[in-house]
C-alpha cells in the first residue's frame, strides 16, 4: 500500500470482523482471524506509515476500535480482546509520540456501540433512546470533527461516557447489574452478522 500511496497525513484504521460467537464454540481459525484483521492490521499499518509522520513530526492516527474494547461483551470475547487490544496499543503509541516530543502527530481513538453496517445484524439494545444503532454517515461525522478537534477519544453515543465513569467507579457485582440492565448481557442473543453475499 506504501508504494501505491506513498506517505500520508492521516491513517484510519478501519477494517473489523465479528465471529459473534460464545468462546468455546468459535473455531480457532476464526479466532486468529479477528486477531489478524482488528489488531495486526494496527501493527502493520503503524510500521508502515508511523515513520514518516514521526521524521516530519506531522500526521493524524486514528483508530476505530469499539465500545468493546473498554468493557467484555457476553458472546464477543475474540471481538472485545481484538478491541482491548486495538484501544491499548493506540493510547500507547500516542504516549510514545508525547515522550519522543512529536507533539504534531496526534492520535483518535473512536469507541462506538453498533454502527448499522451489517456486522451486527439482529443485535438490539434494550434501551435504543440510550444506546441507539448509530448510521455510518453520523459516525463518520464525529469522526471528522474529533480529527479537527485533535479529540484523543471519541466515545458514540456521548452517554458511553457517563457508563463508563460509572463502570470503573463501581463494584464489579454493580457493573454486572448495570449491564444486564441495558441489556448488553444479551445483546449477542439474535446475532445474525452481515449476511453471505452468493
Amino acid at each position: 500500500v506504501k508504494k501505491e500511496v506513498g506517505d500520508v497525513s492521516i491513517l484510519v484504521n478501519n477494517a473489523g470482523i465479528v465471529t459473534g460467537k460464545k468462546f468455546v464454540d468459535s473455531p480457532d481459525a476464526l479466532v486468529e482471524k479477528s486477531m489478524e484483521v482488528n489488531i495486526m492490521a494496527h501493527f502493520w499499518t503503524y510500521k508502515a506509515f508511523l515513520p514518516a509522520m514521526v521524521a516530519s513530526n506531522h500526521g493524524h492516527l486514528v483508530s476505530i476500535a469499539s465500545s468493546a474494547g473498554l468493557t467484555g461483551v457476553n458472546g464477543l470475547s475474540d471481538y472485545c480482546a481484538s478491541k482491548f487490544a486495538a484501544v491499548g496499543f493506540a493510547e500507547s503509541i500516542d504516549y510514545e509520540m508525547r515522550n519522543l516530543g512529536k507533539t504534531g502527530v496526534k492520535t483518535t481513538i473512536v469507541c462506538p456501540y453498533v454502527i448499522n453496517t451489517g456486522m451486527f445484524d439482529g443485535c438490539r439494545s434494550k434501551w435504543p433512546n440510550l444506546l441507539p444503532t448509530l448510521e455510518p454517515e453520523y459516525v463518520a461525522e464525529k469522526i471528522i470533527t474529533a480529527i479537527r478537534q485533535d479529540q484523543e477519544i471519541l466515545l458514540l453515543p456521548r452517554g458511553l461516557y457517563i457508563l463508563f465513569a460509572l463502570k470503573t467507579s463501581l463494584p464489579v457485582k454493580i457493573t454486572v447489574l448495570l449491564s444486564d440492565y441495558f441489556g448488553t448481557l444479551h445483546m449477542m442473543d439474535s446475532f445474525k452478522g452481515r449476511a453471505k453475499k452468493d
